[in-house]
């Protein structure tokens, strides 16, 4: 049987589950698994290290502190924009999330989180930046 080590190719499902017990995110609501790379950078290096030495069909809770999971809020990730920018279809209030254009051209996600006459605040931070979680793992395959 194989185990997670550095550079394995991995196939899991994950549920991510909040303080007060609710799901956050979870591969099994896609009705795909995940696959990763241990080493890729897709995931934090301290929840990495809590996958290294888990075997296919192995289940684990993990349990991670808000900086190993998202990271802690940035204030340079909250931008205000000029109202007038948002054109279109979409419908500007607060709690939306619309994707933006990165500099390097690729889409970055941003919740809008307060609307003062023409001044648009976005935070660009991940929804659950700041927030303590457990992932449930369930690995499926190692390779």
């Amino acid at each position: 049987m194989s185990t997670i080590q550095k550079d394995s190719a991995i196939t899991l499902h994950f549920t991510i589950k909040l303080n007060d017990g609710s799901v956050a995110d979870s591969t099994h609501n896609m009705g795909k698994p995940a696959k990763l790379i241990i080493g890729d950078g897709s995931l934090s290096d301290n929840f990495e290290q809590c996958l290294i030495g888990l075997t296919s069909g192995e289940n684990k809770s993990i349990e991670l502190k808000a900086q190993d999971a998202f990271g802690m809020p940035n204030p340079d990730n909250v931008h205000y924009m000029d109202r007038a920018k948002f054109v279109g279809d979409a419908e500007v209030e607060v709690g939306t999330v619309m994707a933006f254009s990165g500099p390097d051209g690729a889409e970055i996600p941003g919740i809008i989180t307060d609307i003062a006459g023409d001044s648009v605040t976005v935070d660009f931070n991940h929804p659950l930046a700041g927030q303590d979680v457990t992932f449930d793992v369930e690995i499926l395959s190692v390779e």
